[in-house]
């Protein structure tokens, strides 16, 4: 498995996979491959790497975009959605393009990163529920933050407008 940038020609296998990803999860919208278009055609994907098969083939995708926290834009960044082929999720391949994602956020001398998921994952990279940064207004143990560098932040996460397709 090689993991790299995404590339122009990726995108219509990007959101078949990121469909794909989605179609049975509970907790899922049914937006996540539109998110992912949105934020391409508005620039707003910081990263966006694909996890490729020897062939060339993609079977998975991760994005990180831009978040405000209490309407200030600054150095912290957005996962998600990140998508693993149906026939082969549970076999590191999410996880891979999680650390490689974050690594290079540290590259770019982000601040930290957030994301909504589950606790029992994501735990496992760093991430934490913390009251004093919310979504939505609320505080929630789906509601995770990585600080990578600086102080945790306080306030209210807001994502880009993309996604606001859901």
């Amino acid at each position: 498995m090689q993991i790299r940038d995404e590339r122009p020609e990726d995108a219509a296998a990007i959101s078949a996979i990121t469909a794909a990803a989605f179609a049975k999860a509970t907790h899922s919208s049914g937006t996540e491959a539109s998110i992912v278009e949105a934020l391409r055609a508005a620039g707003a994907l910081t990263i966006s790497l694909v996890a490729v098969s020897e062939d060339g083939s993609i079977f998975g995708h991760i994005a990180f975009s831009p978040v405000r926290i209490d309407g200030v834009a600054g150095r912290w960044y957005g996962l998600g959605p990140v998508s693993v082929a149906p026939d082969l999720q549970r076999q590191g391949i999410g996880s891979a393009l999680i650390r490689d994602g974050l690594a290079r956020l540290v590259t770019q001398n982000a601040d930290g990163c957030v994301l909504l998921g589950d606790p029992a994952y994501y735990g496992r990279f760093g991430f934490v529920s913390d009251p004093a940064l919310t979504y939505g207004g609320q505080p929630s143990p789906y509601f995770q933050g990585l600080v990578l560098r600086g102080e945790p932040p306080k306030g209210d996460v807001s994502y880009h407008s993309a996604f606001d397709v859901a």
